[in-house]
């Protein structure tokens, strides 16, 4: 027989898996969005409020204005790939979920053969702040730092090794 105290850990286990499996889809909705410049769908994510903080770009507020940012900077010149293993999920009592993670931007034409970013892209840290709102999820914030441009991604756990020359 079961004690109180493990049917509530297997419970609050249970609850971190969906949890992580449900921002972990949303995140590959949100950037297949991304990739393939469906900005409508894009934006469908983002609050609308959304405040998005950038170590080389600084501060954008607003859905819009990181919409027109996508479309302008992004649409057709880089590709974002998650780095496997590294996308962590943390609940937000009453509010929603933290996620973080570290993923790598490339040129599209270099995923050509492979389909995945390589060595020599830009790689980042990034945190998002999911809100759950009445069952509906949205990014409220947005944190992307520790760029690194042509950085290796096969060094773990950093990510951040220099490639030789």
């Amino acid at each position: 027989m079961m004690t109180p105290i493990v049917l509530f850990l297997q419970l609050l286990a249970a609850s971190q898996d969906d949890l992580t499996r449900k921002i972990t889809a949303l995140d590959a909705e949100v950037f297949d969005a991304y990739n393939t410049c469906d900005l409508a769908k894009f934006g469908s994510f983002l609050a609308e409020d959304l405040e998005f903080y950038h170590d080389e770009g600084g501060l954008s507020v607003g859905r819009q204005a990181t919409v027109e940012g996508v479309k302008n900077n992004i649409c057709g010149k880089v590709h974002r790939d998650l780095i496997p293993g590294t996308l962590a999920v943390y609940p937000l009592k009453g509010y929603g979920a933290v996620e973080t993670g570290i993923h790598v931007f490339c040129d599209p034409k270099s995923t050509e053969t492979t389909g995945k970013c390589g060595d020599g892209s830009g790689v980042a840290r990034f945190t998002h702040l999911w809100r759950n709102k009445d069952g509906a999820w949205s990014i409220t914030r947005v944190i992307s730092y520790d760029h690194c441009n042509r950085c290796s991604t096969s060094t773990p756990p950093d990510f951040r090794v220099a490639p030789s020359k």
